[in-house]
């Protein structure tokens, strides 16, 4: 596999970093993973504005521009000769003095890496089973809004949830509130409505989560930012999450409890389908 390093196509065994790096170091650093459907990264601007954003609060430049990044991303596809994958993009603060201080770190490295792509039936939807992980994230977390480097409560949330035969973890905050997924957006279905958590929960500003709140828009059907404890999650007309490799997944369980399947996450699943179809059509 080809891997884009700093501006230079290598082999991947030869792409390495210093071990002085930052996001090595510290998690000093952001990424995004994008779908890429038909040879196309799908939703490339609204992933390269939050990796923007992200940088920005970090205060981490990023070393190339837009244009830059998406002639970039199209020879590595090339490169690689593949069409459906996940497309990693990797933007580290670089390598500066020891300690917990930014000084120094003037040069960002920037890697994109190509992955293979999880298979997705329409016919087959994926369903998951979660369990509530014990550990909790901060509510009102602005540093949650960013797509950082350092996922250390989700790699625990969803190490336990493997440990338990469950797919996915539900994560909680501070304040005993549903947040989201370990790695996905959550949604739920209450009577007519799409209800989501807010940002101000601790939760990431998902490219997926914004695309299904678009999506309810168009179809007329209203969606809301709710905050939601788990209890009242359980007795939920349907619950489903969003991420950008897997698109939207039902959830079927929760904790060992059943989870009603709602007949409008089909027609937003088949949505989200056709809006894909059209935005990386050849």
């Amino acid at each position: 596999m080809t891997v884009f390093l700093n501006g230079e196509f290598v082999p991947e065994e030869k792409a390495v970093v210093s071990v002085f790096d930052r996001s090595f170091l510290y998690g000093d650093g952001l990424f995004e993973s994008i779908r890429v459907y038909n040879g196309r990264p799908f939703r490339w601007q609204q992933h390269l504005e939050r990796l923007q954003h992200g940088a920005a609060f970090l205060n981490i430049r990023v070393p190339y521009a837009p244009k830059e990044l998406s002639r970039f991303c199209e020879q590595l596809l090339r490169e690689n000769a593949v069409t459906e994958a996940i497309l990693r993009l990797t933007l580290s603060r670089g390598v500066g003095i020891r300690g917990y201080s930014p000084g120094g770190a003037n040069h960002p490295s920037l890697v994109m890496t190509l992955h293979p792509a999880p298979p997705i039936d329409p016919d087959k939807p994926a369903r998951w089973r979660l369990i509530t992980a014990s550990l909790r994230v901060a509510a009102g977390d602005r540093l949650a809004n960013h797509k950082t480097c350092n996922k250390l409560p989700q790699i625990l949330a969803r190490a336990e949830a493997e440990e338990q035969g469950a797919d996915e973890a539900l994560m909680l905050n501070t304040a005993g509130e549903v947040a989201e997924a370990a790695s996905s957006n959550l949604f739920w279905v209450h009577g007519n409505t799409i209800c989501t958590t807010p940002l101000a929960s601790g939760i990431l500003a998902g490219v997926t989560r914004g695309l299904v709140i678009e999506l309810c828009q168009a179809m007329l059907i209203p969606c809301l930012e709710n905050r939601i404890t788990p209890q009242a999650l359980h007795a939920a007309e349907g619950v489903f999450l969003t991420t950008s490799t897997l698109e939207i997944v039902s959830v079927v369980a929760l904790d060992g409890q059943s989870i009603k399947l709602s007949a409008v996450i089909e027609r937003i699943r088949s949505a989200y389908r056709e809006t894909v179809e059209r935005e990386t059509a050849g």
